[in-house]
């Protein structure tokens, strides 16, 4: 019977929509829970201040399209800059910076740089010699 067809795709919608919605509900639960516990964790861990070198610099690009009413289009763009720094021991450690932070480094930059667990919290170039950065200059410039 036709009627009976229709009955039946509804039972199944209400009793897999109900299961849809607790797996997103869970999903935003765990993201949530896994940046707090990220959050708690950093807020333990001294604040460091260490020798290091910049050996690499990266950048990560979002972009996201809107269709919106009345046939217009609109799209965002995120980016995200990321720092990876090499301590004396020879560990390296990546970080997300500003943009401003990632504008003033460059790779092989050495310097100071200050962390607490995952979160970066500065780094502070340190003056050399061009001679010294460079063997065989022939002139003693200072660069930053």
């Amino acid at each position: 019977m036709p009627g009976e067809e229709s009955f039946w795709m509804f039972d199944f919608f209400g009793k897999v929509m109900p299961i849809f919605f607790v797996v997103i509900i869970g999903i935003i639960v765990l993201s949530v829970g896994r940046g707090l516990l990220q959050w708690g964790r950093n807020n333990k861990q001294p604040v460091l201040t260490v020798d290091s070198r910049i050996v690499s610099k990266r950048t990560e690009i979002k972009q996201h399209h809107h269709h919106e009413p009345n046939d217009h289009m609109s799209s965002h763009t995120n980016t995200t800059y990321y720092i990876t720094f090499e301590v004396e021991s020879g560990d390296r450690m990546e970080f997300p910076v500003s943009g401003k932070q990632f504008g003033l480094c460059a790779e092989g930059d050495s310097g100071r740089l200050t962390f607490q667990g995952t979160r970066f919290k500065g780094f502070e170039r340190s003056m050399r010699l061009v001679s010294e950065a460079r063997p065989g200059a022939r002139h003693r410039d200072y660069e930053r």
